[in-house]
């Protein structure tokens, strides 16, 4: 029994510490030594170190017997071209950390955090606070358009040209600078932010500066930034939504009567935001060349071009109305649309490279325009429902005093707290010149959802106020744009399902993408060396799921201290398993993987949560371990890790069934027995909700960068008004005799409740007409 538990011991430390191969056979060696072993243990543990020692020998009895099987029968996925292409855009950031099973925290924690440049500041403090005064969301909403003073606003101050360097005239911002202006205008006005969001996210912008011609991008560039030209990008038609690579449009090269080379377009397209007033339009569609005028075959592939609004044959006559938020959003169709090889984007080397474009710009977009969007709207949900929940009295109490109340305040806050870290977070990699295109899926999905369901809270605490359409309502707007963000730049059903684990697997993977190139090339030697390295790396990360979940996480050394010390602990037991159980996924289901499409959400889960965790953890260090902030990251990380539990358990229940499904489901109910969260405490939640409500500086930290119109003003004054009059209020229930001065200073208290707590409500002609109404 000694020597079995020995054995076992010596293993399991070689294993968790991914000792060499050669190592594995030198403790073997020391045991039979050890044990005076006869020669009948000594000749199979030789034949078995020449066989998987000396490459040649091992190459020739296991690798390309193996290599034939796996080539014969397409056990691994198999990857198209479209698909590679997407796969190669962007860079493998954090998330190959998380990946790896054994992440390098002291790596992850060095990554820069970023900062707003006095430029960019000064901007958010002028600039953006003065479009947000000139804009009334109710009269944007009510006559279906900004008002024509806040479209020359925006022009003339370069909103729609913060990504263009200044050479070219623009503002030349970060990535980071042009979120935190877009998560700005978001807490004001929806339409405002998106107007603002598109022409500097993917686009005509976008696609010139790293692809376009230097004579397209003199002509357009400048136009761009001052609001000359307004541009949009046609991409989603009838027939392909997320799936980009199914386009229809067609461009067919031709020679007109000069002689002249064109492409002759045909086109559908819809949910084209500014579609209806731009004028350059960025196009993508599928060229064809039939009488090989360009001298390299029929079919080029999808291209990307810049077309002038005013070209015969464009139809920009119809809008949208998504949910009756009312940014310009259009079907756009073009019928025999002419343009030159010269409006191709990149010019005769751009033909054919559409694709690669659009996911290189994809990859870096994601993680910027709708995390800031839905950061922003979040914030001024979480300031709204805070501050309304002191002013708002029920049965003689402020309903802040309500467990209820409290909870879902409290779940609120911790929301914001973490999602504001993940943005910032992965725009400090963006601003450093990463592209890390599975961490901007996941933040692009989770964002958007994590808005949906915390507009919702806000929603739930003013009840009746939130639903009350008028001038006073902070909140009813942003709730009907939030299913508007969960459709576009990939829909959350498809992001969650088939990107962020389904490529991540495959690009975030140590060796996985490089197996499956090896494999297609023919190259048994280097899947030799690689199939090898990714067993050493299971065993690895098999020893470690068992040791961390063994110890609950407290094996791993720890880079941080305090309260953040025994989360990255959890963080590192919680990589070990996922990194194992997607190998066990892999090895089992091969090329099926990814149309497991449920199983392959909840590892996308998984990683979501653990990339979130990873944010929270670097903001609560680099804002210097806060006190305050303890129970905010309590609450965010405690609530990841059950959700990650919920995934695993998801995983183990569904991979595979019949009788090899027993070995899964007895892991699954371990994992029940053994979870990596914590039920979180009412009195976390309450503690929260407590410094939501009562304390300034907690409450401007969580919800910082917020635009204070006049309603939240209001809304703060009577915050204040209402706290200093608490004892006054207890006094007066309990009979007590109130002097003149405290019944003043009561009845403004309650003057500025009244205000808030009152609803919109209209003359019947004015409600039927939908003119714009003043407050009632």
């Amino acid at each position: 029994m000694g020597l079995l538990f020995s054995v076992i011991l010596v293993a399991l430390a070689l294993a968790f510490f991914a000792a060499p191969l050669w190592s594995w056979f030198v403790a073997l060696a020391v045991f039979l030594l050890g044990f005076d072993a006869s020669i009948l243990w000594w000749i199979p543990a030789i034949g078995l170190g020449v066989v998987f020692l000396i490459k040649e020998i091992r190459v020739r009895l296991i690798t390309k017997p193996l290599f034939a099987v796996l080539k014969a029968k397409g056990l691994l996925p198999k990857i198209s071209d479209t698909e590679k292409t997407a796969l190669r855009a962007g860079d493998v950031w954090v998330e190959g950390e998380l990946f790896s099973g054994k992440p390098d925290f002291k790596k992850i924690f060095a990554n820069p955090y970023p900062k707003l440049s006095t430029e960019e500041q000064d901007f958010i403090d002028n600039e953006v606070n003065e479009v947000c005064a000139m804009t009334s969301d109710w009269e944007v909403f009510e006559e279906r358009d900004l008002s024509p003073e806040v479209w020359k606003y925006l022009k003339s101050k370069k909103f729609l040209g913060m990504i263009i360097p200044k050479e070219y005239g623009g503002l030349g911002f970060s990535a980071y600078g042009h979120s935190c202006v877009i998560e700005k205008l978001a807490s004001h006005s929806q339409v405002l932010a998106i107007t603002v969001m598109v022409p500097n996210s993917l686009g005509p912008a976008e696609l010139l500066l790293h692809y376009g011609l230097d004579a397209q991008k003199k002509h357009y560039l400048p136009r761009l930034a001052d609001g000359r030209d307004i541009p949009c990008f046609a991409l989603t038609e009838p027939e392909a939504g997320s799936d980009a690579g199914a386009i229809r449009s067609e461009g067919v090269v031709f020679k007109d009567e000069d002689g002249e080379v064109k492409i002759r377009l045909n086109f559908e397209k819809r949910y084209i935001t500014l579609s209806s007033i731009a004028t350059v339009i960025g196009l993508a569609f599928v060229l064809k060349d039939p009488e090989k005028l360009l001298g390299k075959g029929e079919d080029w592939g999808i291209t990307c071009a810049l077309v002038d609004a005013k070209n015969k044959g464009i139809d920009q006559s119809k809008r949208h109305d998504p949910l009756g938020v009312p940014f310009v959003n259009a079907p756009l169709l073009g019928k025999d649309v002419i343009i030159s090889i010269d409006d191709v984007i990149g010019g005769e080397s751009g033909l054919g490279c559409g694709w690669r474009m659009l996911m290189e710009s994809l990859a870096v977009g994601r993680g910027i325009s709708l995390p800031s969007t839905s950061t922003g709207g979040s914030k001024l949900a979480a300031y709204v429902a805070s501050t309304y929940a002191v002013v708002r009295y029920q049965f003689g109490l402020s309903i802040a005093k309500f467990e209820g109340i409290a909870e879902v305040l409290g779940r609120l806050g911790a929301s914001t707290y973490i999602l504001d870290a993940a943005k910032t977070f992965t725009l400090g990699a963006i601003n450093a010149g990463e592209k890390p295109a599975v961490a901007n899926a996941i933040m692009k999905y989770q964002s958007t959802e994590m808005f949906r369901k915390n507009i919702i809270d806000a929603m739930d605490i003013q009840g009746g106020a939130a639903i009350s359409m008028g001038p006073r309502n902070l909140l009813a707007h942003a709730y009907f744009g939030a299913p508007v963000a969960i459709t576009v730049e990939g829909a959350n059903i498809m992001t969650r399902t088939l990107i962020m684990f389904g490529q991540g697997m495959i690009r975030c993977h140590p060796y996985a993408y490089a197996q499956i190139e090896a494999l297609e090339q023919g190259d048994v030697k280097a899947f030799d060396t690689l199939l090898f390295s990714h067993i050493g790396h299971v065993t690895r990360n098999k020893a470690r799921t068992f040791v961390l979940g063994l110890t609950r996480g407290y094996a791993h050394p720890a880079q941080t201290k305090g309260k953040a010390r025994r989360y990255e602990q959890k963080l590192a037991w919680a990589s070990a398993r996922f990194a194992y159980l997607s190998d066990v996924a892999l090895g089992l289901m091969g090329a099926s993987l990814k149309r497991r499409e449920s199983v392959s959400g909840r590892f996308g889960d998984v990683l979501t949560q653990m990339y979130f965790i990873t944010a929270a953890l670097k903001r609560f260090d680099i804002e210097g371990s806060k006190e305050s902030d303890e129970v905010f990251l309590e609450v965010a990380v405690e609530d990841a890790f059950g959700k990650i539990d919920l995934a695993f358990s998801g995983i183990l229940e569904n991979l595979v069934s019949g009788m090899l499904a027993v070995p899964f489901k007895l892991y699954g109910w371990y994992t029940r027995l053994n979870p990596m969260g914590k039920t979180i405490k009412d009195k976390s939640l309450h503690r929260i909700a407590v410094a939501m409500c009562e304390d300034d500086s907690v409450r401007d930290r969580v919800c910082g960068n917020i635009y204070m119109g006049d309603r939240l003003r209001e809304l703060l004054e009577a915050t204040h008004k209402m706290q200093e009059v608490k004892e006054l209020l207890v006094n007066e229930k309990k009979g007590e005799r109130l002097t003149e001065g405290e019944k003043r200073t009561l009845k403004v208290a309650r003057d500025l409740q009244h205000e808030i707590i009152t609803v919109d409500a209209f003359e019947h002609d004015a409600y039927f007409s939908r003119t714009t109404v003043k407050k009632a």
